[in-house]
């Protein structure tokens, strides 16, 4: 009888005894980024990152390094890996969409981050980036106000990506009822610091009355400068750039360059992470998540912004 007593105590205890149940894997998110030789996209990293860390979240950050292939394989890798979600800012608009497509086909939720794709193939939950077409109209208010509303320009640029068509957009639609400006030329480099110089230093040879010069972003406003300085126009030719990063606050305040629109990739990286989150617990995600953008002067280096 005691023996049955202590079977029974012991079953009691069992059933009484909480069920615990296995832990729950991390989430894994995969990220490819355009590049990581910008240092906004360290940045953008740096926010991606920093957020998953809220959530005990993995984070594989790799980087297209503007070949759409590679991309394309990094994608089909992470599928491969069985991610919980997929993040990309793609090298190119368009090509990005068939990678884009398998990831919706495997079920695993695509995320763009500062470029978005305009493919007619797959499908994404959320974009997240700058406002670029606001961020091109300050850009465009920054080369009327340095040329006072005269002057030829010539735009650098980077074809196929969504962000820089956007504010180039917008550059154009502000300049254009300035009246005085024209537009002489646009010239691909593709973001690249050592393409822009060199596309530049042709520029500047070729239209000597170059006075301005619209750069889609800090790389390319510092290759540009570079090519100015060298065919000695140096405080001749109004360079604006656009994200303002450290390199480029520096020329700002010494007067190199005129000025930036600043970009905040953190914040973008950060609310790229949160919307993936919001989308996991089953919220509504907006289709578009704007970042605000601001501008840096010399006005504003002097004030030690």
């Amino acid at each position: 009888m005691f023996g049955t007593t202590l079977r029974c105590l012991a079953l009691a205890l069992l059933v009484a005894a909480p069920i615990r149940s296995a832990p729950r894997p991390r989430k894994v998110i995969g990220v490819s980024l355009l590049t990581l030789q910008h240092q906004f996209f360290r940045d953008l990293r740096t926010g991606l990152e920093e957020k998953a860390v809220e959530y005990d979240w993995d984070v594989v950050v790799v980087a297209g390094e503007f070949d759409a292939s590679r991309q394309a394989r990094q994608v089909d890798d992470f599928l491969a890996r069985h991610v919980d979600a997929i993040v990309v800012a793609p090298c190119d608009s368009v090509e990005i969409g068939a990678p884009i497509e398998r990831a919706n086909k495997a079920g695993v939720p695509v995320f763009t981050t500062d470029i978005a794709s305009t493919s007619r193939l797959g499908k994404v939950v959320a974009h997240v980036a700058s406002d670029n077409y606001a961020g091109g109209r300050r850009a465009g208010a920054l080369m009327v106000k340095a040329l006072g509303g005269r002057g030829d320009v010539v735009l650098v640029t980077h074809p196929g990506v969504t962000s820089v068509i956007d504010r180039v957009r917008g550059f154009k639609d502000v300049v254009a009822n300035a009246r005085g400006i024209r537009i002489l030329a646009e010239v691909p480099a593709w973001g690249q610091r050592a393409r822009a110089a060199e596309v530049v230093e042709d520029l500047v040879a070729r239209l000597p009355e170059v006075r301005g010069v619209f750069a889609i972003n800090d790389d390319s406003a510092l290759g540009a400068l570079a090519a100015v300085t060298a065919a000695g126009k140096a405080g001749k030719v109004v360079i604006i750039g656009y994200d303002a990063t450290p390199e480029a606050r520096e020329a700002i305040g010494r007067g190199h360059l005129y000025g930036d629109v600043v970009q905040y990739p953190y914040k973008i990286g950060a609310l790229t992470i949160q919307a993936v989150r919001d989308h996991f617990a089953g919220r509504r995600v907006p289709a578009f998540i704007p970042v605000e953008t601001g501008v840096y002067t010399v006005e504003d280096a002097r004030k030690g912004k």
